[in-house]
């Protein structure tokens, strides 16, 4: 007898190759595109101080790993016909893995949605949108997230400004973090 196969609506959760330790080199050449994502390779490794064909294949390492998940433009809503952004808290009912692996396959096709958050506490899944007008917004939500199977409450919160934050990790990593430290 055949063994059964995976479900196929199964949402992979991994990285593709499990990340490597990131060392010193691999660290410089994160913080370089996180600056400026568009930086050719042959100044990324004149910076980080590395043969050109080494830095574009600690790149690819880097992108293999998921350790890079992607490198792309941020295009401003509001000049593109998206002004209004909002998060949509969404409750649900049940927690079954399928009808979870469900709800994250069918939000990531809803259009509008910018990313979506399973997250822990009462709230289920954070949805962050964007839409042209508040009738948009309405229909998106009506009709694409509180129409999901399960969803017992959804709250929309309206973003008024986004704040952008500065690197999310340390470029230094632990070590570099202990020696500025030390006296």
């Amino acid at each position: 007898m055949p063994s059964p196969q995976p479900p196929t609506s199964r949402i992979p959760r991994r990285p593709l190759l499990p990340p490597a330790p990131l060392d010193d080199v691999d660290r410089a050449i994160l913080a370089l595109l996180v600056d400026d994502g568009r930086m050719p390779n042959a100044e990324i490794a004149r910076r980080v101080g590395i043969p050109e064909s080494t830095c574009a294949g600690r790149v690819r390492s880097l992108l293999a790993s998921r350790t890079v998940r992607g490198i792309h433009a941020d295009v401003d809503l509001a000049s593109v016909g998206r002004p209004m952004e909002a998060m949509i808290a969404l409750q649900f009912t049940g927690h079954a893995r399928e009808a979870m692996d469900a709800v994250r396959a069918r939000i990531a096709e809803v259009p509008g949605v910018i990313a979506a958050y399973h997250v822990s506490g009462r709230t289920d899944f954070l949805v962050h949108v964007c839409a042209a007008s508040s009738d948009e917004l309405r229909d998106l939500v009506l009709d694409h997230l509180t129409s999901l199977a399960g969803v017992a409450h959804a709250e929309t919160s309206l973003i008024f400004e986004r704040i952008e934050g500065g690197h999310t990790w340390d470029p230094a990593g632990a070590r570099g973090r202990d020696r500025a430290r030390r006296p």
